[in-house]
This record gives structure tokens, C-alpha cells and sequence, in this order.
């Protein structure tokens, strides 16, 4: 989960109550969040912006616009889509949006940020939503809890070692009360043992994997890349990290003992 645009869960499909089929000037709008729920960007586009002409649907209309760009920024890059998405958001009455509505443009804001790689507004914008997410559903929180994870762990980046330290703290705190919350959360599993990792606790963090391996049993349809996260996670960054204090002469073979344990948990926990 360290890089952002592997995880299926940061595209969460947007989940709205379609509307009636009688009601002729929702019918763009409905048409609009299926092909977007159905990664039909292009599609996705030309029907928000013909829901977004129609006053009752133009905010919603405009959200679902933005969000499209959004992904299709993900997919290819184009700076185009960026510009369109924060255009759209700029236009968006944010009165005029429902509880659902509100979110999803509240996550639209936190990504044009992130692709921006200001990170750290970005990390703000995801943070002040992520319970007002989990209200709307586990799709939904657990998109806006992983967003903002992958911010933090970016912003850290950026940061000196105590500000660092810091940051990877928060994140390790959250993590911790949202597993309490959720056991089979896939991205408080995985960024508790980044946060860990990043306040300089390479045995806590070692220690969180494991954990977060055999956790990954809960976790669902994610259980397969919370594993493959994790184990890209300790084989590049914790073990590196735990050998690095260990004298030169000594390092190579704590490397493969630590390579070996982490081998015999991921067999005794298939």
C-alpha cells in the first residue's frame, strides 16, 4: 500500500441511491455514477456534465465530474484531467449536496491535492473525513482511511527525522483505534506497521506485520493484497531497517535469518 495507485479501495465505486426511473432529470445523473462505478471514466464524463446543465442534479453532477477526472488522471496521467477535476470542484455549492455527496467531494478535494503531491493539506482534508466515511458505509471509510495513510506516509517523507517521528506517530495512533473499531480494516492493518516503521520502531514494526499478516484473514476480498503489501513491506523496509544497526561482518547473516522467520510465519499463516 506504499504506493497509492495499486489499492482498488481508493477508487471507491460511488455508491448513491439510484434515481427513479420516472424521474426523467436524474436519469443522466443515475447513468453517470454507474458507468463511473463500472471504471467507465470516459462515459462517466459525458453524463455528469449533461446532469450537471440540470439544476436539481448540477452539484452531485459536478462531484461525480470531478471524481471521473480524478481516476482518469490516475489512469493516464493527463494533467488535463487535473485541471478539470479542481475546475469542477471549484464550482460545486456544497450546500446543494447530501451526507454521501458530501464525502465524495470532500475525498475529490484530498485527491486533487495528493495528485498536486501536496501531501500534507491533502493528509488534513482526508483526516477531517474519515469518520463522516465510515458513516456512509466500510467501502467508503475504508477508501478515505487509506487516502489518508498514503498521505501521511508521503508527507513523512518530505519531513526531518523528529518531524518525521511525529507524523509516523499520528498515523500509527489512528491505526490503532480504527483496528479497534475494525479488526478486518486492510488499511489500518498495513499503515499501523508503516506508522510503526516511521516513528523508528523497527521491532514494533516487525512485530505489526505478523500481526497484520494473520489479521489479514479478516480483512476479506482485501486479505490477498493486505499479504502482498506487507510482504513487499518487510522484505524492502523492515528487514533492511533491523539489519542496519547490526555490525557489517554480522549483517548479511542476520538478513537471512529475518528472511527466514518472515518465510516460516507467511507458511504456518497461508
Amino acid at each position: 500500500m506504499a504506493a497509492v495507485l495499486r489499492s482498488s479501495a481508493l477508487a471507491v465505486a460511488l455508491v448513491f441511491a439510484l434515481a427513479q426511473p420516472a424521474e426523467a432529470q436524474r436519469a443522466e445523473l443515475a447513468r453517470a455514477r454507474t458507468l463511473y462505478n463500472q471504471r467507465q471514466f470516459d462515459g462517466a464524463i459525458e453524463a455528469a456534465a449533461v446532469a450537471s446543465k440540470t439544476p436539481a442534479t448540477a452539484d452531485a453532477a459536478t462531484v461525480v465530474l470531478a471524481r471521473a477526472h480524478l481516476e482518469r488522471y490516475r489512469e493516464r496521467a493527463n494533467p488535463e484531467d487535473l485541471s478539470a477535476a479542481r475546475a469542477a470542484l471549484g464550482t460545486v455549492r456544497v450546500s446543494n449536496l447530501d451526507a454521501r455527496d458530501s464525502v465524495d467531494f470532500q475525498m475529490a478535494l484530498g485527491e486533487a491535492l495528493f495528485f498536486d503531491d501536496d501531501y500534507g493539506a491533502a493528509a488534513t482534508i482526508f483526516e477531517s473525513g474519515i469518520d463522516a466515511a465510515a458513516a456512509q458505509g466500510p467501502q467508503t471509510g475504508e477508501a478515505m482511511l487509506e487516502w489518508w495513510g498514503s498521505a501521511i506516509e508521503r508527507h513523512a517523507d518530505s519531513l526531518e527525522r523528529d518531524a518525521r517521528i511525529a507524523a509516523s506517530g499520528r498515523l500509527r495512533d489512528r491505526m490503532t483505534r480504527e483496528l479497534a473499531k475494525n479488526p478486518g480494516s486492510a488499511a489500518a492493518a498495513y499503515f499501523l506497521v508503516v506508522g510503526i516503521r516511521g516513528a523508528a520502531e523497527p521491532v514494533e514494526a516487525w512485530n505489526a506485520a505478523i500481526a497484520g499478516w494473520v489479521r489479514a484473514r479478516l480483512a476479506g476480498a482485501r486479505s490477498a493484497t493486505l499479504r502482498a503489501d506487507l510482504d513487499k513491506l518487510v522484505l524492502e523496509g523492515i528487514i533492511p531497517d533491523r539489519v542496519g544497526s547490526v555490525a557489517a561482518d554480522k549483517r548479511a547473516q542476520e538478513e537471512s535469518d529475518l528472511r527466514g522467520e518472515w518465510a516460516v510465519v507467511k507458511e504456518r499463516w497461508k
